[in-house]
């Protein structure tokens, strides 16, 4: 099936009042968007959006490999640089994640948290026509930051925020099919293939509003977050352990009941051990 032509310029008059306005670079076919953002921090930019229809070695947490084929999904990444203390900047993956899960709702008509839920931090979950839950999209977020002084905390430099949405897959690699879905096969009527251009506007919409709030209060969301998403309190999950992290206390992961987030925007868990563990790595399944 032939590749519809991204309409860039359709999002660049979208999003004309937002702080992406005029940074936006379109390709047919990368290894990584989030590697090309990277590579334009070297040279100093601060501010860009990269989007492709196809990327050939699209990276997601803990080194998974993001399915990537043309066309199909938005795949994405917003380079940004707000003057915010680094222990703000730790909530960007929620903080994205609900913009995102705003943009989908708004373009495709699903209902947040009860069809589009976000596992903390960066999953995002369509509960399909079946009932299940499964990932439709997901967040790598690289930063940088500034060094702290005697007289201020360390402060962002840099953020590279990678976004990629299934939007029209009709399959899945056998490996992955059980978990995955795409917009477009959850919709009423999954017959005609959803635009790329709308749902990239709306997200860099809903994105540039939250940086605006994020830099405004500089407070990281702590109102009742559990209206985005049903992970963050009384979830019983799994967590499962980054095999890279020496610091992890339970490096065989563990079970427990999520309970909320700590004043950094790290998830907490009353784990089956009896302990409340705090979350600082490692992904959420259920059990």
């Amino acid at each position: 099936m032939p590749i519809d032509p991204f309409d860039l310029r359709a999002v660049e008059q979208a999003i004309a009042n937002t702080e992406f306005a005029g940074h936006l670079q379109h390709f047919h076919a990368v290894a990584s968007t989030n590697d090309l953002a990277l590579e334009a921090t070297k040279a100093g930019v601060r501010h860009g959006v990269w989007i492709a229809d196809q990327q050939t070695a699209g990276r997601g947490r803990s080194s998974h490999i993001w399915h990537s084929p043309a066309g199909d999904g938005l795949y994405m990444t917003a380079l940004i640089a707000p003057p915010v203390a680094m222990q703000h900047a730790l909530s960007l993956s929620l903080t994205t994640a609900i913009a995102v899960q705003s943009a989908i709702a708004s373009v495709a008509g699903f209902r947040v948290r009860d069809q589009i839920d976000i596992r903390w931090p960066n999953d995002l979950l369509l509960t399909g026509k079946d009932g299940t839950a499964r990932k439709c999209g997901g967040i790598l977020i690289d930063t940088a930051s500034n060094h702290a002084t005697s007289s201020a905390p360390a402060t962002l430099r840099y953020a590279v925020i990678g976004i990629g949405i299934n939007v029209n897959h009709a399959s899945f690699p056998p490996e992955i099919d059980a978990g995955a879905t795409s917009l477009r096969q959850e919709l009423p009527d999954p017959s005609q293939p959803l635009r790329r251009e709308p749902l990239a506007a709306a997200i860099l919409l809903a994105l540039d509003q939250e940086i605006r709030r994020l830099t405004s209060n500089l407070e990281p969301r702590t109102s009742d977050l559990t209206q985005f998403s049903s992970w963050i309190s009384g979830k019983r999950v799994r967590v499962e352990a980054r095999n890279d992290d020496p610091n992890d206390p339970a490096p065989g992961g563990y079970t427990g009941i999520t309970a909320g987030l700590d004043p950094s925007g790290f998830l907490l868990v009353h784990g089956d051990d009896g302990q409340l563990h705090t979350v600082l790595s490692g992904g959420l399944r259920e059990p």
